[in-house]
């Protein structure tokens, strides 16, 4: 038996544990361990699962500014004529829905800290991207390159409920499966070579690398990516507990309570008072003693709870480095465009980070790709939509900037975007006039 199935299986373990929380806590399935027991007992089970969730607009804030428009080279000679290898890494890309799944990768790294693709040909050699999630996936790091994988294993579950687990290696891929059917991953015994579908046990790997592409989200040096949410998890707590503190305070202070004195109280048999007015809309208190007064208390103040709940929001934008605007509504009015650059200045910076972190991954997967179709080796360089593009009147003046520092007119209209024709014409129109 493989000995690498062993260490493959306690680090599916392993991860399936380390991503579990972030994973509930961006679907809002949080945990409610501030709740009181007088929440408890007014409420029950009725908000058992409540939470206001502000996980997702941590990662997706991210993921909506991570777009690959593209791939291209450093240069282009006789053998990439015309950017040829560009056009066919973007037929790739097409191909394989990328422009969808790609945002479903970032998610994942951004949510789980990990993501992993598998680039393999299919029947008829066309190179296929395959996204995966992060706690199906081990890998092992070489220990003379950490960029290089000595090994990556996937496993999951096949439709008679039976393990199935594949191993990479440079030179092979070895395919194993459970004997037993089991809802969770198997002892490493319990694991035999997968042959009765018709297929090897083992097939030949002829790219001797290992197929598998990681994007870690935010890794330290040897370590694997690390969660948006990290940061962010117990902000949320806190959050949700003001918010729960909140709804026991409006729950006691809905109805206002009332105040008796100057009564005589009848006792119960075994010497309790009874009381002697029963409360509601539909209740009148009425007493025959002249002295007798009634009352009322203050109203509970909930803005203070809607202070602290605020602050919370502060404190999220703070640790995550996302635009408070994504969490709190300006009740004052829209702030202006300048403003917004300035306050999105750290969250655009760390935008920029993973464009360039993911950026070498994709270009690695796809120069892979282009690989397995027949092409020479290449190297790629990912393109990316501006996360912070300039408006209109910022483009035009920066040109009219240029200008007064002696820009030439025809590169002027060309930046502008106006056609090399156009340009002639309108130059030829103002020397006529002139």
């Amino acid at each position: 038996m493989n000995k690498d199935i062993e260490q493959a299986l306690a680090s599916l373990r392993d991860n399936a544990a380390r991503y579990d929380k972030p994973q509930r806590y961006y679907n809002g399935e949080h945990d409610l361990a501030f709740a009181t027991e007088k929440f408890v007992n007014t409420f029950g089970t009725l908000f058992r699962e409540f939470a206001l969730n502000l996980c997702p607009v941590i990662c997706d804030a991210v993921r909506d500014k991570l777009r690959v428009t593209g791939f291209s080279t450093e240069y282009h000679g006789p053998s990439d004529p015309a950017g040829s290898t560009s056009n066919e890494a973007r037929q790739i890309w097409r191909r394989n829905r990328m422009a969808t799944r790609s945002g479903e990768i970032h998610k994942e790294a951004l949510k789980c800290g990990d993501a992993y693709i598998f680039v393999w040909p299919n029947q008829r050699g066309e190179a296929l991207l395959y996204p995966n999630r992060a706690s199906s996936i081990a890998v092992s790091a070489d220990s003379t390159d950490p960029d290089t994988f000595s090994w990556a294993a996937k496993a999951w579950t096949d439709t008679d409920k039976r393990i199935r687990l594949n191993i990479f290696y440079p030179d092979r891929i070895e395919r194993y499966i459970s004997r037993t059917k089991s809802e969770t991953l198997p002892a490493p015994s319990d694991m035999r070579e997968l042959s009765e579908d018709g297929s090897e046990a083992v097939i030949a790997n002829p790219y001797g690398v290992v197929p598998v592409f990681h994007f870690a989200n935010n890794a330290d040096l040897g370590q694997p990516g690390r969660s948006e949410l990290e940061a962010a998890i117990p902000v949320q707590d806190g959050l949700n507990k003001s918010v729960l503190d909140m709804l026991v305070a409006m729950e006691y202070s809905a109805f206002r309570q009332r105040w008796a004195a100057g009564i005589e109280l009848d006792y119960d048999s075994e010497g309790n008072a009874i009381a002697p007015f029963a409360s509601g809309v539909d209740h009148l208190w009425i007493s025959g003693n002249q002295d007798a007064r009634f009352g009322d208390f203050d109203a509970a103040q909930l803005e203070q709870f809607l202070k602290v709940k605020d602050s919370f929001r502060i404190d999220m934008a703070s640790v995550t480095g996302t635009p408070l605007h994504y969490f709190l509504q300006n009740n004052a009015g829209l702030p202006s465009g300048e403003a917004l650059k300035k306050s999105e200045t750290r969250f655009i910076a760390k935008v920029r980070d993973r464009q360039e972190n993911f950026g070498q991954v994709w270009a690695d997967a796809m120069a892979f790709a282009l690989r397995i179709e027949g092409r020479n080796p290449v190297s790629l360089i990912t393109d990316w939509e501006d996360p912070s593009p300039i408006s209109d009147r910022e483009f035009l003046e920066n040109i009219l900037m240029k200008r007064q520092i002696g820009l030439p007119v025809e590169q002027a209209l060309l930046e502008a975007g106006y056609g090399a024709a156009d340009v002639k014409l309108m130059t030829a129109d103002a020397e006529a006039c002139a």
